[in-house]
């Protein structure tokens, strides 16, 4: 049986419209999936520009969000100066507030404003370190109270302890005067913390540096050095791993 030309068109027009919202489905997945290769190869800047690609027509999926601002917190670690380096912070957090807000439920949602907050606390200027500081507390609590299993963010608790708890009591009272009250935290909160962590997940190497830094800064140089060359013998498995190994050779290379 022949068609008329008017269906003949009718139906090509629709197996176009089906074949063009088909392939847009698919190039998304496709551009997601291109991104997870280039970051599991710690190629922060392909898997950057394929999420990018992707976002347009996923504009509101939360784990592209997420893994949106992860690599520009990637690319912040290798950026020529600190200028460059808060620039790609901001797109971050961007990110990471977008992801947080479309996300209320998403632990790792919640997590990436922290991350990013503290990613940036090395050049930022006081005010904004002592402003930082609540948040990144506030944005962990609620990663915790979604997933109290996310090691991510017991590793984030444990280094805003460890932070904290090595500021000096007069320039604690300085800055408290200048910029407000500062929170209190402690390396024996960071112990537990990192305890955590790696309780949950024992395959990242950075649990066990920030374990070992932190019982350096406490005087304990036995499990310090133990906690340090555990951590420095196990494979890199994420983007920032290297930059977490020299810290490691660092402290390891200071301890009496």
């Amino acid at each position: 049986m022949k068609l008329s030309s008017s269906i003949r068109i009718f139906v090509v027009v629709s197996a176009l419209c089906l074949g063009s919202h088909t392939g847009s489905a698919q190039t998304a997945a496709q551009f997601i999936a291109k991104g997870d290769a280039s970051d599991r190869t710690f190629d922060a800047g392909e898997a950057l520009k394929s999420y990018l690609a992707a976002e347009k027509q996923e504009p509101k999926n939360v784990q592209l969000l997420v893994s949106i601002a992860r690599q520009y917190r990637h690319l912040m670690t290798k950026a020529p100066t600190d200028k460059e380096k808060l620039r790609l912070g901001g797109s971050a957090l961007s990110y990471g507030l977008k992801a947080a807000a479309l996300g209320p439920h998403d632990s790792d949602a919640q997590l990436s404003t922290a991350i990013t907050y503290g990613k940036m606390l090395p050049f930022q200027g006081r005010q904004a370190q002592v402003d930082a500081a609540p948040r990144i507390k506030a944005a962990v609590d609620r990663a915790l109270h979604l997933n109290p299993r996310n090691d991510s963010a017991w590793h984030v608790l444990g280094r805003w302890h460890e932070s904290l708890a090595n500021v000096g009591s007069v320039k604690r009272a300085v800055g408290g005067i200048l910029y407000g009250e500062m929170p209190v935290g402690t390396n024996e909160e960071a112990v537990a913390c990192f305890d955590k962590a790696i309780a949950i997940n024992p395959r990242r190497l950075r649990h066990y540096v920030e374990l070992g830094r932190t019982y350096a800064q406490m005087g304990q140089y036995d499990n310090a050095r133990k906690y340090l060359i555990k951590g420095l013998g196990t494979p890199n498995s994420e983007n920032d791993d290297p930059e977490v190994r020299t810290l490691g050779r660092e402290a390891l290379a200071l301890l009496p």
